[in-house]
């Protein structure tokens, strides 16, 4: 058991060295917390299997058992195939979970080994801290999202060209940072692993699935239907969707005036937590 932890422990001493020696070698980053921001990205892109392509493999794996159970499930009134009404959500979907996870496994990790007080030592404004997160988060969410449109083209071709993609970036980019600034908020808050996934498991999770990514809010009970309409998430994933269809549950403009007011008090909160240096150590 010693043995193998040294090996893992080495390896991990390893892939440190090499992100620093890039890191420090890139004469492309001119702030520092464009080298912090470099560091988190490396640290998805060197377990990539991981952290793009498993979740682009459970996205499928979504895609096929759903579809194959509830294909003749009716939507928007059969103008829209159901597996194709699936896809949009599903990218949605991963767009944010791995916002969410990159962000906040991140935080956590440094704070439990310790290693959070370089940053807090290196000469990085709070914003630029708050910039290094969410951004990386953001491209790591756009990444995965990315990968399950490219895998979905298989089973619904006729998304290759959504109606309208500016919709499809502007709700992608927003979702992916309201998720990311959600991991920061959580990474910050969680003292260990326990506490992270308590955060995804009773809040992230639920949201993510009551939110209308596999079905129509129109097809729920009143109740339900009424409940789903105070939940933030409907209306990232009801937004994705117009811009492949040109159709939604609700008005696109309504989603993001929602989307916008949920991402700016976000942004004023996360970034009030890391100038006060709210928990971020042990």
């Amino acid at each position: 058991m010693n043995g193998r932890a040294n090996s893992e422990t080495a390896a991990a001493k390893k892939v440190d060295a090499q992100m620093t020696h890039e890191i420090t070698g890139n004469r492309l980053l001119k702030k520092s917390w464009h080298m912090l921001f470099y560091k988190e990205v490396l640290r998805f892109r060197r377990v990539s299997f991981q952290t793009v392509a498993a979740p682009v493999i459970m996205a499928l794996l979504y895609l096929l058992i759903f579809s194959h159970a509830l294909g003749k499930v009716s939507v928007f009134g059969d103008r829209v195939s159901y597996t194709a009404f699936l896809v949009p959500g599903l990218i949605m979907m991963s767009v944010l979970q791995n916002a969410f996870a990159n962000t906040s496994s991140s935080l956590i990790q440094s704070k439990m080994a310790g290693n959070m007080i370089f940053f807090l030592l290196a000469p990085i404004t709070p914003w630029g801290f708050f910039l290094a997160y969410v951004l990386a988060g953001v491209l790591r969410g756009v990444v995965v999202g990315f990968g399950v449109w490219l895998a979905a083209l298989y089973f619904a071709p006729e998304l290759w060209r959504p109606v309208s993609p500016g919709w499809v970036i502007a709700f992608g980019f927003l979702g992916g940072a309201i998720l990311a600034m959600l991991g920061v908020i959580a990474g910050l808050w969680s003292e260990k692993f326990d506490q992270l996934a308590t955060f995804q498991n009773f809040i992230i999770m639920p949201m993510t699935f009551l939110s209308g990514v596999f079905y129509s809010v129109h097809s729920l009970p009143d109740f339900w239907f009424k409940a789903s309409h105070l939940n933030p998430f409907f209306y990232m994933i009801d937004g994705f969707r117009y811009g492949f269809f040109g159709e939604s549950d609700v008005s696109p403009w309504l989603n993001l005036t929602f989307v916008g007011i949920v991402c700016v008090v976000l942004t004023w909160g996360t970034w009030a937590l890391i100038a006060r240096g709210w928990k971020l150590r042990i």
